[in-house]
């Protein structure tokens, strides 16, 4: 009710062709909340819950100074791929394997002991995403272990709720909220006296025709854990004049340009984030971009037609954005030729994701496959 009291004090001051967008900034608690809700009846004998997750990639971070209370923020997607998947089963202890089963099995014994729960499960993960590339394969993994138990228990949460009872979302928000629904997504920063996740201030859908490439150099790893938040404590304070120019961009640039479906605007405000935020980090990562074939991929992207290109968090993970099919399809070979050359790594193309995590249930034996 706030959400559609706030919407019409606004929209009657808007005109009528204006209001037609209003709808993409109030889903954060609407249609879209209810997409990682978990409310499940007694579990099916002999069933599995299966929980697959995007990768997602930041755009930028919006603000380093917390001049005004919040701090970090950001703008960010879920990738076209990869993904990774999880599967859980009633189980008497807690029983973890597959491809990174420690973590999992961390992730899964915080989420137990956070609701009190003094049952088990058996979990499985299937397949992982590339780990320290700037893809939050940490954090989506904890969510989708996270989701897979509370189908399990019939425990009823949010992307929020599950994100704390894990212990992730500590700067950045951007995954959780990829986790939860598709689109771009732009959350508002933390507040550092409370450990509530950085609130969802927007959500809009991408036109269909736009694609994405991303490229994954086999390149050092990006900063993680405990050596990123030694790096963030490095950093000098960024200039105010950078933070507004950031902000600037985003309310009047990048989103007015995504609902209008205008992608030349849109990766030229992206870019010009890119640009900005980069310099920020530029002291602990060597440059704008990450040195090496990260950098040199954002710049072949750039001159091979992509109107958005960037690098997602700390890298490797780069990504360039075009109109269209065969566009994408074109930068992808590019891309490939040039990580042949310079070594090795993954390349993905696709459109924007309309959903975020999956979750469906299946037989149990297809679970131990």
């Amino acid at each position: 009710m706030q959400n559609a009291h706030l919407r019409l004090c606004i929209g009657a001051f808007m005109p009528r062709s204006s209001q037609r967008h209003l709808g993409h900034f109030f889903s954060a608690r609407g249609a879209f909340a209810s997409d990682v809700v978990s409310s499940m009846r007694p579990w099916p004998s002999g069933q599995a819950v299966f929980v697959e997750a995007p990768a997602r990639l930041h755009f930028g971070v919006l603000d380093l100074r917390g001049a005004l209370g919040r701090w970090f923020g950001g703008i960010g997607a879920a990738a076209p791929a990869p993904t990774l998947l999880v599967s859980a089963c009633p189980a008497d202890t807690l029983e973890v394997g597959g491809e990174d089963a420690d973590r999992a099995a961390a992730f899964a014994r915080g989420f137990l002991t956070h609701h009190g729960l003094q049952g088990g499960v058996r979990l499985r993960v299937h397949r992982t995403l590339p780990t320290h590339a700037g893809l939050g394969s940490g954090t989506q993994l904890a969510l989708a272990v996270a989701r897979a138990v509370s189908e399990l228990y019939g425990i009823a949460t949010d992307a929020p709720g599950l994100v704390r009872a894990v212990g992730r979302a500590q700067r950045s928000a951007i995954g959780t909220w990829t986790f939860a629904g598709g689109g771009l997504v732009l959350e508002g920063g933390r507040r550092p006296e409370t450990d509530a996740v950085a609130p969802l201030l927007a959500r809009l859908p991408f036109p269909s025709s736009w694609r994405c490439v991303v490229a994954v150099p086999d390149s050092s790893p990006g900063i993680s854990g405990t050596a990123e938040a030694a790096a963030f404590a490095q950093l000098p304070s960024p200039p105010e004049r950078d933070v507004e120019r950031v902000a600037h961009l985003v309310l009047m640039a990048l989103l007015p340009a995504l609902a209008d479906a205008d992608l030349a605007t849109f990766g030229a405000a992206l870019s010009a984030i890119q640009a900005i935020t980069g310099r920020w980090f530029a002291p602990v990562q060597g440059g704008t971009f990450a040195p090496g074939p990260s950098e040199e991929l954002v710049i072949r992207m750039a001159a091979s037609g992509a109107l958005g290109v960037g690098q997602s968090s700390w890298g490797p993970a780069v990504y360039g954005i075009v109109d269209g099919e065969d566009a994408s399809l074109r930068l992808a070979e590019v891309v490939r030729a040039l990580l042949a050359k310079s070594g090795a790594g993954a390349v993905y193309e696709g459109p924007f994701r309309t959903d975020g995590a999956r979750v469906w249930r299946a037989r149990a034996h297809a679970a131990a496959r």
